[in-house]
């Protein structure tokens, strides 16, 4: 089997899954997220040499409770936590500076804030507005779908100046532009059936999904190439581990949080 068909296929079950959990209803949504979300601390724990199980007790707990009370300060307080680390990690990826996590006590916080926050606000984005809104989070996985598959389309195709080739050397400055169209586009079309907020609201979260989802995956892209690996797992043939397919998505989900939930 090539490599192209076993990259369709698994990204076809992937997208099936995924999708049949959000519609099913919100705790197979829950379960699901969870699920990937133990897959990606468990990824990265490998990446960054980090033997200590308290990522998976952190996680669930801290989920559970968030989960229990998803309006409350808590929120509010791990929001803030995220979006300042996340602020730090763009930092050192623009500034080219290597991120150091030397001793257990500062892998287990770039394993708190990087991964485990950030899958929890994933998971939390389609409860809204006191409600489980599934036709959300189908319509943000739609946007960064479009904007990674036709970035790399564009970029494969027209792709001529590198994004940022100390990192991911195939990224292209087309590439980029070309997900971002896409994704305004898909954004606009999702307008026309999804009510919830308006044009410019969709076509704002489209241009946070892209943006903020393209840095992500060049954040990821660093961390590997730190540890000098290619993938950060083998769960999905010709995609590699739960982290590289939920990159882009764990990133930008803080971002789009915020933006739905304090913003609007």
């Amino acid at each position: 089997m090539s490599n192209l068909l076993r990259r369709s296929l698994s990204g076809i079950i992937y997208v099936l899954i995924f999708i049949s959990a959000i519609l099913y209803s919100k705790d197979s949504y829950i379960v699901l997220t969870t699920f990937f979300g133990l897959m990606c601390v468990w990824e990265f724990s490998k990446l960054i040499d980090f033997k200590s199980l308290i990522g998976y007790i952190f996680y669930c707990l801290t989920l559970f409770l968030l989960l229990k009370r998803p309006e409350g300060f808590a929120v509010i307080g791990i929001l803030g936590i995220t979006l300042i680390s996340s602020a730090f990690l763009i930092y050192s990826l623009f500034a080219k500076k290597e991120i150091t996590f030397s001793s257990d006590r500062a892998k287990s916080g770039l394993l708190f804030r990087y991964v485990i926050f950030s899958m929890i606000f994933l998971t939390l984005l389609p409860i809204y507005n006191g409600g489980y809104n599934p036709h959300l989070i189908i319509a943000i996985l739609i946007m960064i779908w479009v904007n990674d598959s036709f970035a790399f389309l564009v970029g494969k195709n027209f792709g001529k100046t590198k994004l940022f080739v100390s990192v991911s050397p195939k990224k292209t400055v087309e590439g980029f532009i070309g997900g971002l169209i896409f994704a305004l586009l898909a954004s606009f079309i999702i307008s026309k059936f999804n009510n919830d907020f308006t044009l410019i609201n969709w076509l704002i979260i489209a241009l946070i999904v892209s943006v903020i989802g393209t840095i992500g995956d060049l954040v990821e892209s660093k961390f590997k190439r730190q540890a000098n690996i290619k993938d950060s797992g083998n769960i999905m043939p010709g995609h590699g581990g739960m982290l590289d397919r939920l990159d882009s998505l764990l990133f930008a989900a803080p971002f789009v949080y915020l933006y739905i939930n304090f913003i609007i």
